[in-house]
């Protein structure tokens, strides 16, 4: 399925957003600063505002279209939107907040149930208690189920997560990737954090100003030096993948296989054969001509040098392709120097375990997806 945007609006105070771009990933995330026109543009789509001018559609269903005079009322979009605050009735059950949307979905537009939204969000043990017994992950995990159940062709959702602390967030990920694995449902992702986007996007639509500056891979994007005002990054990363090898519980080691070599990480709870991806940030990767030798880094990936950035405050990006996928080292310009880098030189990227934080490890799709109805 394809979202295809491209609108303008003025809203008060001089802000004026002029977004274009076509996405047919399965988790869209639009990512920027505060204030770059994310919620606005998410409204515009959902139907909560109306553009000045432009269109957006969903395939081949026109939901706005200026010229022709087309503008579909949020009602009949067929679109979900989790909002940050849950937003739940507080005097009704979890499981009259979930069958809510569900009344005034006609039948024939009605896809999954009410036991399969629950066994896909994990909610079946909370099902007769109210929003005020639930914690802020809980509640989250509710207002996801109330959106699904109303039987959406697109699923909006934004800053679900920037109310809760890092253990809720934790707890609530593995949900949201289960929505986008197994439902096959596409989801519009907003957010500033990019540890999230880094984990459970496909395509980036990166807003600044009101602006599109960026659209792409998760890994293409986050490896642009030149879109840091943007993303706010302090350097550029890579986004991997990897299949898990082994799993060591006692030690708390997972073993990785990649492509470009072997990586042990921190245990990640996942099967072995399962594939994950996980983000490296170009701080945290070394560089070596030749064989290492005896060092305590025991991650290597061997790869070969496609570019070299100098970058402010003085120092160099390195951009290898290790095993067919892209990695970013950032080093010192005396470094690039003394080792007398190269386009095109073979090279060992270092990467030590304990740069590799397990929140930033998730299992990606798989090839296999409930498609809704």
């Amino acid at each position: 399925m394809a979202l295809s945007v491209a609108v303008t609006k003025k809203l008060e105070r001089g802000f004026a957003l002029s977004a274009e771009f076509t996405s047919s990933g399965r988790l869209t995330a639009l990512f920027g600063r505060s204030g770059a026109g994310k919620t606005t543009l998410v409204n515009l789509i959902a139907g909560l505002l109306r553009p000045d001018s432009g269109r957006i559609a969903i395939d081949d269903l026109v939901l706005f279209d200026k010229a022709a005079g087309i503008d579909l009322p949020a009602s009949r979009r067929r679109i979900g939107y989790v909002f940050q605050e849950d937003r739940l009735f507080p005097h009704m059950s979890v499981r009259s907040n979930l069958l809510y949307g569900r009344h005034l979905t006609p039948v024939d537009r009605q896809w999954g149930s009410l036991d399969q939204v629950v066994d896909l969000l994990g909610i079946g043990h909370l099902l007769k208690r109210r929003p005020a017994a639930l914690s802020g992950g809980e509640k989250q995990r509710v207002a996801i189920g109330r959106a699904l159940l109303a039987s959406p062709r697109l699923l909006l959702m934004d800053e679900p997560l920037a109310s809760l602390d890092q253990q809720r967030k934790e707890e609530i990920l593995p949900y949201i990737e289960r929505l986008r694995d197994e439902m096959q449902l596409p989801i519009v992702y907003v957010s500033h954090a990019i540890e999230e986007i880094a984990r459970i996007a496909d395509t980036i639509v990166v807003l600044g100003k009101g602006n599109v500056v960026a659209v792409g891979p998760v890994g293409e994007i986050l490896a642009r030096a030149d879109l840091r005002p943007y993303t706010g990054q302090a350097e550029a990363s890579a986004v991997l993948t990897a299949r898990v090898a082994a799993q060591d519980e006692r030690a708390g080691i997972t073993t990785l296989d990649h492509p470009a070599g072997r990586l042990t990480v921190a245990h990640v709870p996942v099967p072995v054969e399962a594939v994950v991806r996980f983000r490296i940030r170009a701080r945290d990767v070394a560089l070596a001509v030749g064989y290492p030798g005896l060092i305590s880094i025991r991650n290597r990936l061997a790869g070969t040098i496609t570019a070299i950035h100098d970058i402010e405050p003085p120092g160099v990006e390195v951009h290898l392709d290790v095993g067919g996928e892209h990695l970013v080292a950032a080093i010192t310009r005396d470094a690039t120097h003394a080792l007398e880098l190269t386009v095109g030189q073979p090279v060992t990227a270092l990467v030590k375990s304990a740069a590799l934080d397990r929140f930033s490890f998730a299992a990606e799709p798989s090839p296999q997806a409930r498609q809704p109805a």
